[in-house]
């Protein structure tokens, strides 16, 4: 073929293509009884709207709506006032629990847990990055990965935790029970307001990771048959602290 023929060979193509997208489109109104929509809609504002940039809920009601939402998915939210509550938590989750192996983030404040002292008989790890080791490993022989969550959002009934040398993201996704302590000054109505956050980072100041976790993992089959736990923890605790 020459140029000439190719060109007019791809224009017949798309002629077709564009006969038979109109027919397509045609049949589609028809069956809804009603005129083509030939007209893209207006968009008066650009990303959410001036009225949802503006809700916000009283910290009573994000605690209240985050439990609800969070529960509903399958998770577990117990509101407490400090970090010392929050050690005797997780000591008696690990009693209760037979739980043999702890791996937690390398952060200040869960250092200040003091997880060591009182679980004397348990294996706790410590993720850090700059050690050599086989962390994914040690993360899915864990019992408990506990970790602290970057922020949280009540509408949703999600918290957000990020990754990083000191907080590998197999801490939150490998061992069977995942505790996530939430200052509740992190926890947030909207996800938006997280969102923007990472926006006005910038890509440079962007974690390795961000995962939003809202309950334990769940998966279905093709024919809706629920799995709670394949790809990820099966129990998840949200334990919010007023104090950490």
């Amino acid at each position: 073929m020459s140029p000439q023929e190719d060109r007019e060979w791809l224009a017949d193509l798309e002629a077709l293509s564009r006969k038979k997208q109109e027919a397509f489109m045609d049949g589609i109104a028809a069956k809804l009884q009603r005129p083509r929509i030939r007209e893209k809609p207006e968009h008066p504002y650009r990303g959410a709207p001036e009225f949802w940039e503006r809700f916000n809920w009283t910290p009573e009601e994000r605690i209240e709506h985050f439990t609800r939402n969070f529960q509903a998915a399958g998770g577990h939210v117990i509101h407490l006032s400090d970090m010392e509550q929050a050690r005797q938590f997780i000591a008696g989750k690990a009693s209760e629990m037979g739980a043999a192996r702890i791996l937690r983030q390398n952060l200040p404040s869960l250092n200040r847990l003091g997880l060591e002292a009182v679980l004397t008989g348990l294996k706790i790890d410590v993720w850090d990055g700059k050690k050599e080791a086989d962390w994914r490993a040690i993360a899915a022989e864990a019992d408990f990965g506990v970790v602290e969550a970057d922020y949280a959002a009540a509408y949703t009934g999600s918290l957000v935790v990020m990754s990083s040398e000191d907080k590998g993201r197999s801490v939150s996704l490998l061992p069977t029970v995942l505790i996530a302590i939430i200052p509740v000054h992190r926890l947030k109505t909207r996800l938006g307001e997280i969102v923007k956050e990472f926006d006005e980072a910038g890509r440079e100041g962007l974690p390795a990771g961000i995962h939003f976790i809202s309950g334990p993992s769940r998966s279905a089959d093709i024919e809706n048959d629920l799995t709670i736990g394949v790809h990820g923890p099966g129990i998840v605790y949200a334990l919010l602290v007023d104090q950490v």
